[in-house]
């Protein structure tokens, strides 16, 4: 029997059990598309959204957060948990802005907290505990956040951090870059830790999904 399936059409077939998403949504969608702006897209925006809801988290802080595109899961489920606070992070008044204006039309307005600053900084200065925290930053800037992280996240709690695979050049050994590094580092870091439980889920371009356990 042939095997047809490839990273390509495994996420195609993904992409396709999403539920249809909103107006509003799908703009975001299409901007990122027509502007090449990194987003999660809907399969990794839906698992986020699906372990939050499942965790029952009120309180989430996202490090690097764009135009509000993974702000809005997070918000979703925060609003169907109860209610509580999503922290929107970036350093680009402009992209805050335009964040704000999505999540007021898909009316998570008393859900989001903006900042416009930078991530780890912002986060100390906020030290929670939260029930989930979503890392996005310069992915060089991955091992020196885990600290803070440590700091802010209550035990029990989640953390996802995004760009785990990027796209494929975690495989290259020979590739010492600080990105790929910072990738690499940041992973043992959490995988060799007993404070962590954690696996790599290989939607999009990889996300890292950690338990909090002491």
């Amino acid at each position: 029997m042939t095997n047809r399936l490839t990273f390509e059409t495994a996420q195609n077939y993904l992409n396709q059990q999403v539920d249809e998403r909103s107006e509003e949504m799908m703009i975001m969608e299409d901007y990122a598309r027509s502007t090449k702006f990194p987003i999660i897209g809907p399969v990794a925006g839906n698992f986020c959204y699906q372990i939050a809801r499942m965790i029952g988290a009120t309180s989430v802080f996202e490090m690097g957060s764009g135009y509000g595109y993974s702000t809005a899961w997070f918000a979703r489920a925060v609003q169907e948990n109860g209610g509580g606070v999503v922290h929107h992070v970036v350093w680009d008044v402009e992209l805050s802005n335009k964040a704000r204006l999505h999540l007021e039309r898909l009316g998570y307005d008393d859900i989001v907290k903006y900042h416009v600053s930078e991530a780890v900084e912002t986060l100390e200065n906020n030290p929670g505990p939260y029930d989930l925290i979503f890392n996005d930053i310069e992915k060089d800037a991955y091992p020196d956040s885990l600290d803070v992280i440590e700091r802010s996240l209550k035990i029990g709690g989640i953390l996802i951090v995004d760009n785990m695979l990027l796209g494929g050049r975690i495989l290259d050994q020979n590739d010492e870059s600080s990105t790929v590094m910072g990738v690499r580092q940041l992973t043992a870091q959490i995988n060799e830790s007993d404070r962590w439980l954690m696996s790599i889920i290989p939607i999009r371009d990889g996300l890292l999904l950690a338990y909090r356990v002491a």
